[in-house]
């Protein structure tokens, strides 16, 4: 499964993958309307070929794929309380601040 990652400019080490497309206008098309308020602007950093076998440095290679399939994306975040409290918001628009 191949797949793109941009770099979130509101958080720090918080990384967006979603499906790769030939069309780079349509990556971040269909995508929830709350995620850009958690994201920021988006910066491509790279495309992957995601495979069972290969190794991520913060998230379990499974769980994105999984996610890509599911729900289009996959939000990585920083290891901290806060970031899982702002990502949760994207499941439950009442879990808030």
């Amino acid at each position: 499964m191949r797949c793109v990652i941009f770099r979130c400019s509101k958080k720090q080490e918080m990384y967006l993958y979603v499906p790769y497309r030939e069309d780079e206008t349509a990556l971040l098309q269909g995508l929830p309307a709350g995620l850009e308020k958690l994201t920021g602007r988006l910066e491509k950093v790279m495309e992957l070929e995601l495979t069972p076998e290969r190794k991520l440095a913060r998230a379990r290679v499974e769980e994105v794929m999984a996610a890509l399939l599911e729900k289009g994306f996959y939000l990585q975040s920083p290891p901290n309380e806060i970031f899982r409290k702002d990502d949760s918001m994207l499941r439950d628009p009442s879990d808030s601040f």
